[in-house]
């Protein structure tokens, strides 16, 4: 009867992963909250850095023209932003955003319009 020792060594290994995979599923009340926590302050500083980002690279003018877009279409606007942040981290921005280019980047960036031109004769 060797074999019963490890027997239980191994059950307590199999209670224990179990417990640690519960417990990263957020099944264990006080660290989920917690880890909810923690992915909320995660998510205020990312759009902190993202507003600092485009502060930093947009003209008053553009940030004007993408706070009007952002008041017509948010999940537009935000594709724009991100576009923008991503442009800037990886240096692809000389200088600053102004209107002009601004117009530009929301033209590329805008899905094709659905719109139809019928000519009578």
């Amino acid at each position: 009867m060797s074999g019963s020792p490890d027997d239980e060594r191994l059950e307590e290994l199999r209670k224990k992963k179990m417990q640690e995979l519960q417990e990263q599923r957020g099944g264990g009340g006080q660290g989920s909250a917690e880890q909810q926590q923690a992915e909320e302050a995660a998510q205020q500083r990312a759009e902190q850095q993202k507003q600092a980002l485009l502060k930093q690279h947009l003209t008053d003018e553009a940030r004007q023209r993408l706070n009007a877009v952002q008041m017509s279409k948010p999940d537009f606007a935000e594709q724009v932003e991100r576009q923008i942040v991503a442009l800037a981290q990886s240096g692809r921005i000389q200088g600053r955003i102004d209107d002009d280019k601004m117009k530009a980047l929301l033209k590329e960036l805008q899905p094709e319009s659905k719109s139809f031109n019928i000519r009578r004769r």
